[in-house]
């Protein structure tokens, strides 16, 4: 069961793509969070949906929304695909103990050992305020986010 609207986030600490750790609750008080897990760096839709949200960074961080992409890949691998992209927000690295962050967030695909599509809006007071999870091969409509970014409290 993934992470409902209104519940408070799972706190969690990850290593970026750089293995510098990276923890929910250092961004409660100053800035929103816009958490995306994706299955795989370097796989189709999951390139699209990132590049995406490269191209329309400004937009996020216009509202102060801190981005970060987690998936069960290595740093190492994480750290390729940013740097082939361009991506200017951080990618975590949930590789081990493997997926235990998006298990706690309730997208973790337990047959494939993946994360599933699941994308959740925290407030800066830790509550989450958008929650969407998208089916494997089901692309996510971000207009959906950008709604809800703009319906924070100021």
């Amino acid at each position: 069961m993934a992470v409902e609207v209104g519940s408070k986030a799972p706190e969690f600490t990850l290593d970026d793509y750089n293995k510098q750790a990276v923890t929910l609750s250092s961004f409660q008080g100053r800035k929103p969070v816009l958490l995306v897990f994706y299955p795989f760096a370097f796989s189709g839709i999951c390139t699209g949906e990132l590049c995406q949200l490269r191209d329309e960074f400004a937009e996020y961080e216009g509202s102060g929304v801190q981005v970060l992409g987690v998936s069960v890949d290595t740093p190492f691998s994480l750290k390729a695909w940013a740097e082939q992209q361009g991506y200017q927000f951080p990618l975590l690295s949930d590789f081990w103990p493997h997926g235990e962050v998006a298990k706690a967030y309730g997208v973790f695909n337990d047959k494939a050992g993946l994360a599933v599509r699941g994308t959740f809006l925290i407030d800066k007071d830790g509550v989450v305020r958008f929650a969407e999870v998208n089916q494997p091969g089901e692309a996510r409509d971000q207009e959906a986010w950008k709604k809800a970014v703009a319906e924070l409290p100021a």
